[in-house]
């Protein structure tokens, strides 16, 4: 890379900032016309007639009219697409699906990716992404080197001439000439699906490379940067890439990683960009140096309703617009979008911190959930897995709650569970094989987490004693029909305090 290429991407990059500024200025009036663009471009799809999309000129008459809806109820329509059917949800033809999982009913579900949705949502959201950063660091020099990217197991599936896999291998199987030109590894080595070989294969193929900047997931990067140490022996990550200057993440939160990257990149001013986004959509961006806070991004062909968690009800909640939301109150997100995906819950929580310009941060899922190491793992995983293994093992159980164990250094992360039995296993251990390949059967993202320990380990189960959860309870004032013990947690603090009160009996 030369400097000039630097400078004339960064020029052509900076020129979206006016775009930027125009739904900063006037957010309600970007979304409302978005809104009618994507009903008038839908209204003569299966769906555009089911509803009467030509009637609609409102906001209150579209709330009225389609109900919210969650992946399983949409799950028909998605496979009839999948099948060949075309003009069902969305008018120009879907041939890409992003393959996700965290279902109650399915292993994985598969989310419809249009050509507008790559183009105007997630490809405009990479460049913006760089955008915002070029804007704020005039000193950035990312197109000196080449970005990392470092996606999920990348495989691209053909089925019925439709073609599925992770959201991460469809953009790159269709990134614009110089993103590829300016990224590294090599497409054929990012879209490998062994993930030890493809490993290795970033590892050789990178270390050599005047690397500038990261994209990934972190529990991912995580294991990416060590092995990239353990093959250099050099002592930290700087001294492989000196001009490394920027990580781009999400997924999931970065907060327990956040020392161990401190570790592994000492370099003083060295930064952290978060961004926001899933199978359905790109939805947010940090804006600013060395904050928390993420821009919600209302040009990308997404229409954000939003549900407050108090009163949420699943598909019969009442969701309100952008306009309507407080700050610091929790909200389920509900998006439509330019891939045809009308009123649908996401199952996300956000809260906004700040309304001129809407600002946002996640807060979770609107179910329990661990999603510490990208395993998106829910309550109905741990449910139904725990039913077939007490069924194999003639087990039962009265109470479990599940954690997870954090990476620190190169030892991997894993899930612990405390498990109170009314009737006991023979075997323990034999209990714990079980409940993994179980929760390898049900949930795909978990799966991918534990190919050959690769980033989550065996789990570890603990016998709670007999009351244990009860006592819990009461020294925490919440006996009664109405306090129930937290079955999933993204974070230790229930589980340590279980861990020390049964250390005490």
């Amino acid at each position: 890379m030369f400097p000039l290429f630097n400078t004339v991407v960064s020029w052509f990059l900076k020129k979206r900032k006016h775009q930027i500024e125009l739904f900063l200025k006037y957010p309600i009036d970007v979304q409302r016309e978005l809104l009618m663009r994507l009903l008038e471009t839908a209204k003569n799809t299966v769906v555009g007639k089911q509803y009467d999309f030509k009637t609609i000129y409102d906001y209150k008459t579209f709330a009225e009219r389609i109900p919210i809806n969650q992946y399983e109820t949409i799950e028909p329509m998605i496979e009839r697409t999948r099948k060949g059917e075309q003009n069902l949800f969305w008018p120009s033809n879907i041939q890409w699906f992003a393959k996700s999982s965290g279902t109650t009913n399915a292993k994985s579900k598969f989310i419809p990716v249009s050509d507008e949705a790559l183009e105007d949502c997630h490809m405009k959201a990479g460049k913006d992404m760089l955008c915002l950063y070029i804007n704020n660091n005039e000193d950035a020099g990312l197109f000196n080197g080449k970005g990392l990217r470092l996606g999920g197991s990348s495989a691209i599936y053909e089925d019925n001439n439709t073609y599925f896999g992770d959201l991460s291998a469809i953009i790159i199987e269709n990134m614009p000439f110089w993103a590829d030109f300016s990224s590294a590894p090599k497409t054929e080595v990012a879209l490998m699906s062994e993930w030890e070989t493809k490993m290795a294969a970033i590892v050789n193929e990178t270390i050599d490379e005047n690397i500038t900047s990261l994209v990934g997931v972190p529990s991912w990067m995580l294991v990416l940067l060590n092995a990239i140490l353990e093959k250099t022996g050099k002592k930290h990550i700087h001294e492989v890439w000196p001009n490394l200057e920027v990580y781009f993440h999400g997924g999931i939160n970065f907060n327990p990683y956040r020392d161990q990257y401190k570790r592994l990149l000492p370099k003083s001013g060295f930064r952290y960009y978060e961004t926001y986004n899933a199978s359905e959509g790109f939805f947010a961006i940090q804006d600013i140096n060395n904050s928390s806070d993420l821009l919600l991004m209302l040009d990308y062909g997404i229409f954000y309703e939003f549900i407050p968690m108090d009163q949420f009800q699943g598909e019969d909640s009442v969701a309100i617009p952008l306009e309507e939301v407080e700050l610091n109150k929790n909200y389920a997100i509900v998006i439509t979008t330019n891939s045809g995906l009308w009123r649908y819950l996401i199952g996300d929580t956000v809260k906004f911190v700040s309304l001129k310009p809407y600002r946002i941060r996640i807060t979770g899922r609107t179910k329990h959930f661990i999603n510490a190491f990208g395993e998106e793992l829910i309550i109905e995983n741990t449910e139904e897995a725990l039913k077939r293994v007490c069924k194999k093992t003639k087990a039962q159980i009265k109470e479990y709650t599940v954690a997870p164990i954090f990476m620190d250094g190169k030892s991997k992360g894993g899930h612990e569970w405390i498990i109170e039995f009314k009737e006991y296993p023979e075997s323990i251990d034999y209990f714990t094989e079980l409940l993994d390949n179980a929760l390898k059967s049900i949930n795909s993202d978990y799966e991918a987490k534990r190919y050959h320990d690769m980033t989550l380990t065996m789990p570890k189960v603990h016998v709670a004693e007999e009351g244990l959860f009860y006592n819990w309870l009461k020294q925490k004032g919440k006996l009664g029909g109405q306090h129930k013990v937290p079955r999933l947690s993204n974070n230790r603090e229930f589980i340590e305090e279980l861990m020390a009160l049964k250390a005490k009996a």
